[in-house]
């Protein structure tokens, strides 16, 4: 991805004090494309394929902005245990967008797993917000990854997959 590629995908973050600098229009205008959803999916591919952590982070961007299609579920789970990017706080939001039952393996992992960039973070930020995400998740298969994260080594995320059983309505030992 090119440096102008880039600044054209950041100019649609807002940063404190300030507006976007850019629009979704001028993005799609930018790439030549129609349709921000096949964008951000072509970027996460390209990602994927290039081993290229900054495209992770624009295709992220991109997808925050304009959505995600059912199609970027697998790229999505791929990025999951890459240990190339620093992404995987975004993965774990995009894959908890899509609420897709399909993800409940790669978002019990990411729930569980500390990349070692984050290993200083004691709050266990991305695992926490895998656990919301699975606990946002329909289906048994959901409920199945909190029950197995209750043994998880962190009690951060063991309490927080308590929370999500009883958010959901099921006591922590039903369906053992």
């Amino acid at each position: 991805m090119k440096p102008e590629d880039q600044r054209v995908i950041l100019d649609l973050v807002a940063y404190p004090g300030s507006a976007p600098r850019g629009t979704p229009e001028e993005v799609l205008r930018h790439f030549g494309a129609d349709d921000g959803r096949a964008l951000g999916l072509e970027l996460l591919r390209g990602a994927v394929a290039e081993r290229d952590g900054d495209q992770v982070e624009m295709a992220l961007i991109v997808a925050d902005r304009f959505g995600l299609s059912p199609a970027s579920l697998e790229p999505l789970i791929t990025l999951c245990s890459a240990d190339w990017h620093h992404a995987h706080e975004g993965i774990v939001s995009a894959l908890g967008a899509l609420h897709s039952p399909a993800a409940v393996p790669a978002l019990q992992y990411l729930a569980d797993w500390v990349p070692e960039y984050l290993d200083y973070d004691d709050s266990r930020a991305m695992g926490v917000k895998a656990v919301w995400a699975l606990r946002r998740t329909p289906g048994p298969e959901a409920e199945e990854a909190l029950r197995g994260l209750l043994a998880s080594g962190s009690g951060i995320v063991r309490e927080a997959a308590a929370k999500g059983l009883r958010s959901r309505g099921v006591s922590e030992s039903e369906g053992m």
